[in-house]
């Protein structure tokens, strides 16, 4: 399996109905869990929502700039499943940013798609008016289908991943997550680290490669992330 799209084909063939991404937030008490069939419908939704609503094609780039959260992994998945290639620049083909990040990408709304996230529970729209020009995922992102099928799909020598200027094509990102060491296959991984960050990429890519599974961990301390393991049943963490 060599791109993002086979992986969670083979996951939505074998185990649709089990958790794939757990997410917890102490400081607002929020826990969301994604089965892979949920998380392949998000995936589906926000695919469309870069192609159809907002034009982005195969080889185009995006830069999320989510913090830790699980619609870090979902906008993850749908920029490989649309053959996005994720990138650390400064000069994006479109942008995907929650509530911190409106004053840094806010001016680049009139020349590339801006999308923000409230991060709300859900995630539901923004209580305030945006910047001109900016979109409001929790607006738009709720009218598009459960399915999305690419019109070019995505190939496995299709760029990745480019972290300042270090190009992973999508057959070497997927490679290097099937032979992985965070976990063992089919483990359940804990994680403190955002998977939209250059360092927590594998916290996500392992999990789905090797049919394991994330739960992601914020502004918790050390007891409680003791506590999450072990009511997880969490097999690995990182970092460890």
């Amino acid at each position: 399996m060599t791109t993002f799209s086979a992986v969670l084909a083979g996951l939505l063939r074998s185990e649709p109905g089990r958790p794939l991404v757990t997410f917890y937030d102490d400081a607002t008490g929020e826990r969301v869990e994604l089965s892979v069939t949920t998380y392949a419908n998000w995936v589906a939704k926000v695919s469309s929502l870069l192609v159809e609503e907002h034009d982005l094609e195969r080889g185009s780039s995006i830069r999320v700039d989510l913090p830790t959260h699980w619609l870090g992994p979902v906008f993850l998945g749908a920029a490989w499943n649309a053959g996005l290639v994720v990138t650390t620049g400064d000069d994006p083909d479109a942008v995907v940013c929650g509530p911190d990040g409106l004053d840094r990408w806010a001016d680049l709304a009139g020349d590339v798609p801006v999308l923000a996230c409230s991060l709300l529970p859900l995630g539901v729209r923004f209580a305030d008016p945006l910047p001109a020009g900016v979109h409001d995922v929790g607006v738009e992102v709720w009218s598009q289908p459960d399915s999305f099928i690419p019109w070019d799909p995505t190939q496995e020598d299709d760029a990745a991943v480019d972290l300042d200027g270090l190009v992973t094509t999508q057959a070497e990102l997927w490679s290097a997550a099937a032979a992985g060491s965070l976990l063992t296959d089919g483990g359940r991984l804990l994680s403190e680290a955002n998977p939209a960050s250059p360092p927590g990429l594998a916290t996500l890519t392992e999990p789905l490669a090797r049919s394991g599974s994330l739960v992601l961990v914020v502004n918790a301390d050390r007891e409680r992330v003791e506590a999450t393991y072990a009511a997880e049943r969490a097999t690995a963490r990182f970092p460890a």
